[in-house]
């Protein structure tokens, strides 16, 4: 509210405004916004009102009401009005001329007025294909005015009489977008031009779904094989009963049937979230959020600030459905997130601190990649590529569309996190950190952009330490340590309330007072009253929570490991250093077998060669670490790709086969050339178990790589950073060498003999010298190693051991890798 400058008039009476079932009493002297701004003096919750759509204020001859810019206008009687005198009793309407929001202004005392009849939907025309509407661009929307310093403080409106704000219901009950005539037979929807309902949205199936009617107002919804799922009321189904009181979701539209028609609203991000009591506690019992709860408007950019410790990541995950709290829920348009996951979970997009996308591609590249993975199968190349595009317009990245993401700034590295993300077209978008470690210039300007993809047409949270820019907010958030809200309003009126000077004055002030309940003063504060009291009080119906689903697929999983592969031999591709260590690393341990003595090679008369057993076990050493150095690095080192693509419906064990056939076909290819450098010139005996010897060498040699590559991806799926993954490499390498059976000979010795049954190199070194006949050659002192006979038949047991161990350890690493789905409770 703006303070006028004259004084209180007794010729101008009070105001009496009524929206809804809200009463305000206008004392003159002041300005009263209305708005859809929840801080504006009468909030209106419509979607066709502006954020500051016009201002009351008492003139020398009476109220006036002035439309301030608003997108929609406002009307009195029809006609459009920039201002005008409001004399007696008037009825404005607000966004449309005929049923905008209704504002009812009265001097002095509110005439008796009957209760109007619950609004009718439209009749709509039968008709058998409907085309969805595209909502027009969103208008900038323009930004309130801060109060002039030296004007007194307007009176505030006299309190209305205590009541409780009306259930919300969801959008397609308030605001359809369209209403559609149900006809006597199936009505189909998806994203192809040839169905009834035609959603022009790329996470739509080209033919969706089906509602087909069995009898007088007995109806079903019929999923059509869809990649991103059909769901009612929240829960995916195949097939389902449809009647009045169940909500329809099909991408970004939300159905509802009345009578013989279906309403339909399309999220456009024009959609209202209440964060409700949200606690989450440890099993220990620790408090680590406890009880916050606020209102975030649409179209509105958040900020989330507070001292190190006082559960900003830990709010993240509970208001983005990641890590959901042990308590309180969010409600998205009025539905349950945590009860509806599974269907919203879509509508909702987080940008983690780290990068989500392989630095080393092209950023159009790498988003094509993202988009394969994220539509559904059926989308033709020129519909992804079209979306692609249009991501990077709108995020000033076309320049940049062929660089490579690690040659960006850090300013358009994050923009491209963030085209990830809008490439599915969220109404939520949640960032962690966006500016961390960039400069002030930087992080002014991704604080802009946030704020301009807020105002365009969705809502934006930001979790940040950085509170140089907090001005390009709507709302601010301030947690203390051990969860609890401080402070929620408008950024520039956070120093007030502490009554600070600055920010760090307020970090300050909670770190020198521990003990002071900040949580309680402000609850008991009227800005509490004004900024989040109401808005909580407008909730939904509860909903019972479900068990969690897993999360569908975006793709066949066919398709998706196609993707993954590809996209996994393009990063490869395009680190040269990399694959000049993947070609050199071979020749160089191929190189070191083929030094050792090799006068009589892997022949010659019994008692008379004793370097085979050596040559053979450097051999086996060199599979080894060739395959786990291969593997070691390479689930740990995309653990916050993976986690994002996990949450949007990537398969963990599609993920993982991608892994395991690029990386065993390079495996192999290694363990051929290793066999051929090192053996190759090196007297052999005649024949192996089955074939010649140089074959089932590279055989044995290669299933040897691949189950040490299996062990490998084991250990990169059990660790959180890839610094741990060097020192495991040296262990499991030297203990590798130690359980080969050549170095120390394990027959006879209880516990290390059946620990070295885990090791594959064990088995490994068991084939080879079975296939060269290793105690022919070298006969040992004591009884020959059973696993070394010369024999089609333990060559086959050695091998076959060594393929069961590779599906232990994968079938480990697929555990692993589930596990990081996000969490239901």
């Amino acid at each position: 509210m703006t303070a006028g400058a004259s004084a209180e008039s007794p010729a101008v009476p009070v105001l009496v405004v009524r929206t809804g079932d809200r009463v305000h009493r206008l004392r003159p002297g002041g300005s009263y916004r209305i708005g859809r701004d929840p801080a504006a003096e009468i909030p209106l919750d419509d979607r066709r009102v502006s954020w500051n759509h016009a201002v009351l204020r008492a003139g020398p001859t009476g109220w006036v009401i002035e439309d301030a810019g608003s997108s929609n206008g406002t009307f009195f009687e029809g006609r459009r009005v920039q201002r005008m005198l409001i004399e007696g009793a008037r009825t404005f309407r607000l966004g449309n001329p005929a049923d905008g929001a209704a504002v009812d202004c009265f001097a002095d005392a509110p005439p008796p007025r009957p209760v109007p009849p619950p609004p009718q939907a439209p009749q709509a025309e039968p008709r058998t294909r409907v085309q969805s509407p595209q909502p027009p661009p969103a208008q900038p929307r323009s930004r309130p005015a801060p109060p002039a310093p030296p004007a007194p403080p307007a009176p505030a409106p006299e309190p209305a009489e205590p009541r409780q704000a009306p259930p919300r219901r969801p959008s397609v009950d308030r605001h359809p977008s369209s209403v559609i005539r149900v006809a006597p037979r199936a009505l189909r929807i998806g994203r192809a031009p040839d169905n009834d309902v035609v959603l022009s949205d790329l996470v739509v199936s080209r033919h969706h779904a089906e509602l087909r009617t069995l009898g007088p107002g007995q109806r079903e919804i019929v999923d059509l094989g869809s990649h991103n799922g059909t769901y009612v009321n929240g829960v995916r189904v195949e097939r389902a009963a449809f009647g009045e009181d169940d909500l329809l979701g099909v991408g970004h539209a939300t159905f509802r049937l009345v009578g013989e028609e279906l309403r339909e609203f399309v999220d456009t991000g024009d959609v209202s979230v209440s964060v409700e009591g949200l606690t989450v506690r440890t099993p220990e019992g620790k408090v680590i959020l406890d009880g916050v709860g606020f209102p975030i408007p649409e179209r509105s950019l958040v900020a989330v600030i507070g001292p190190s410790g006082a559960g900003k990541s830990t709010l993240l995950g509970a208001v983005t459905g990641t890590r959901p709290a042990t308590e309180g829920t969010v409600r998205y348009d009025s539905r349950d997130l945590y009860a509806d996951y599974d269907e919203l979970r879509h509508r909702i997009g987080l940008v983690p601190q780290e990068d989500i996308l392989h630095t080393q591609l092209g950023t159009r590249k790498a988003l094509l990649f993202a988009a394969e993975l994220r539509f559904p199968g059926d989308t033709r190349k020129e519909e992804r590529e079209q979306r692609v595009d249009e991501v990077l317009a709108e995020l000033g990245l076309t320049p940049h569309a062929g660089t490579r993401i690690d040659r960006l700034s850090g300013g358009q590295r994050k923009r491209v996190s963030v085209a990830l993300e809008l490439l599915t077209k969220p109404s939520l978008l949640f960032l962690d950190e966006p500016t961390s470690g960039l400069d002030p210039g930087l992080d002014k300007t991704v604080m802009e952009m946030l704020a301009e993809l807020a105002h365009d047409g969705r809502t934006v949270i930001v979790v940040t330490h950085s509170v140089a820019n907090l001005d390009t907010c709507d709302r601010l958030l301030v947690l203390v340590p051990g969860g609890r809200l401080a402070y929620y309003g408008p950024p520039d009126e956070g120093l007030a309330h502490f009554g600070k000077k600055s920010w760090a004055e307020v970090f300050q002030a909670f770190d020198r007072d521990p003990e002071r309940d900040w949580a309680a003063e402000f609850r008991a504060s009227p800005r509490f009253a004004r900024y989040v009291a109401y808005a909580q009080g407008q909730r939904g119906d509860r909903t019972e929570a479900r068990p969690p689903t897993p999360p569908p697929a975006q793709q066949s999983r066919f398709a998706q490991l196609s993707t993954l592969c590809r996209r996994y031999l393009a990063v490869i591709a395009s680190d040269r250093s990399y694959l000049v260590l993947l070609g050199v690393m071979p020749l160089i341990l191929g190189g070191l077998t083929a030094a050792l003595p090799a006068d009589k090679g892997l022949a010659g008369p019994p008692e008379s060669n004793q370097d085979a057993a050596a040559k053979l076990m450097v051999l086996v050493f060199a599979a080894c670490f060739a395959g786990t150095g291969n593997a070691v690095r390479e689930l740990v080192k995309e653990r916050t790709i993976y986690r994002r693509e996990r949450a949007a419906g990537l398969s963990a064990g599609v993920y993982l086969m991608s892994k395991l056939m690029v990386l065993g076909l390079i495996t192999g290819l290694q363990a051929i050339v290793l066999v051929l450098i090192g053996l190759v010139w090196v007297d052999k005996p005649s024949s192996g178990t089955f074939t010649s010897v140089l074959p089932e060498l590279m055989l044995s040699m290669g299933l040897l790589g691949v189950v040490s590559m299996t062990l490998g991806l084991l250990v990169s799926a059990s660790v959180n950073s890839s610094e741990k993954t060097l020192p495991l490499l040296i262990v499991i390498s030297m203990g590798q060498l130690v359980l080969c059976g050549a170095l120390v000979r394990l027959v006879g010795l209880p516990g290390l003999e059946q620990l070295a049954w885990l090791s594959p190199s064990r088995w490994g070194m068991g084939a080879a010298a079975a296939t060269v006949d290793l105690d022919t050659i070298t006969p040992p002192a004591e009884d020959p190693d059973p696993l070394w006979k010369h024999s089609a038949s333990v060559w086959a047991m050695d091998m076959g051991v060594c393929a069961a161990l590779a599906v232990v350890f994968v079938a480990v690493a697929w555990w692993r890798l589930d596990r990081l789905r996000p969490r239901r409770r």
